[in-house]
């Protein structure tokens, strides 16, 4: 494998997981179109959708329990939360990630891109802030959050997204659970869903392994450092960086299928 090549993947994983760690993703909101489209730019072979999100499920596993490693201090995992919507995403992640592999290149494209719009959308919806709250006085209805979280465990399971890209805005606007406590928890059902997806993936035969591993790397190493700044930003910066984030990554992906 090429040198250049190798440096160029690790600087996408270590870009895509410094803001997984950081805001709470599994990374592939960032990482699929990174590894789709920037790799061509530098006239190396372009990887297929279903290598990619082959590749953003197995990394996903990997960073988002470090990034949960990075917030296990400081009370911000609600376990009764993890625990309720984990279950259902894993059920939907399961269907959609073995279900994938009888989709179509642009197929793969457009679910991701119709979650996407969705993240970004409720994103920008204003939200009544309760980030002032602790532990034992949050709240959410339980059915709700599981019947969120099992769909949209099957779209993150097509596309090898752990979903907290879109969990986050759900969590945030309709369950009303405070920013920092979503982002830690985020990133712990994401960890939950991963494991399907990867299972999947590796089933169904659609992960490019050297790839992974070069992602992988570099994402051990930027998640902790994205989870510990985290801690130190204001959490409207963190929702405002996010939503940017998603929008344009929304964006990006319906100009390229339209």
């Amino acid at each position: 494998m090429d040198i250049y090549y190798v440096l160029l993947l690790f600087a996408i994983g270590f870009i895509g997981s410094f803001l997984s760690g950081m805001l709470g993703i599994g990374g592939a909101i960032v990482k699929y179109p990174m590894l789709l489209m920037i790799p061509p730019l530098f006239s190396f072979q372009a990887l297929t959708a279903h290598e990619v999100s082959g590749i953003s499920a197995l990394d996903v596993l990997v960073v988002s329990i470090a990034g949960v490693i990075g917030f296990r201090k400081g009370g911000y995992l609600n376990k009764s939360l993890i625990t309720v919507m984990g279950l259902s995403v894993l059920v939907g992640t399961f269907i959609g990630s073995f279900g994938s592999q009888s989709l179509t290149e642009e197929q793969v494209n457009i679910v991701y891109g119709i979650l996407a719009l969705l993240a970004a959308t409720m994103m920008i919806i204003p939200k009544k802030a309760k980030d002032d709250l602790f532990l034992a006085e949050v709240k959410f209805n339980k059915p709700l959050a599981a019947g969120l979280a099992f769909i949209v465990g099957i779209g993150s399971g097509i596309v090898g997204a752990g979903g907290g890209f879109l969990l986050i805005p759900i969590m945030l606007l309709i369950l009303r659970i405070p920013t920092r406590m979503t982002i830690a928890s985020s990133l712990a059902i994401t960890f939950i869903s991963s494991i399907a997806g990867s299972i999947g993936k590796i089933s169904t035969g659609q992960i490019e392994y050297k790839t992974a591993m070069i992602v992988i790397i570099a994402g051990l190493i930027a998640a902790p450092i994205g989870a510990k700044i985290s801690k130190k930003i204001n959490t409207k910066v963190l929702q405002g960086i996010l939503a940017v984030l998603i929008l344009g990554t929304a964006i990006k992906i319906w100009v390229d299928i339209l």
